[in-house]
């Protein structure tokens, strides 16, 4: 027969939940600041290649 399994706490929930909260917290700050510095053009990790306008007509 089967076993019903143990259900989890609420307090266990919410902790896995802030923990998840808290690395998309990181990962989009972390975006964030890489598109600001691409923008800026103060980035040193990535090379945008600037498209000149007389290449689009």
């Amino acid at each position: 027969m089967a076993i019903p399994k143990k259900s989890t706490s609420i307090s266990k929930k919410r902790i896995r939940k802030n923990i998840w909260k808290k690395k998309v917290y990181w990962a989009a700050l972390k975006a964030f600041s890489l598109a600001k510095s691409l923008s800026t053009g103060n980035s040193k990790s990535f090379f945008v290649r600037q498209l000149n306008s007389q290449t689009l007509d």
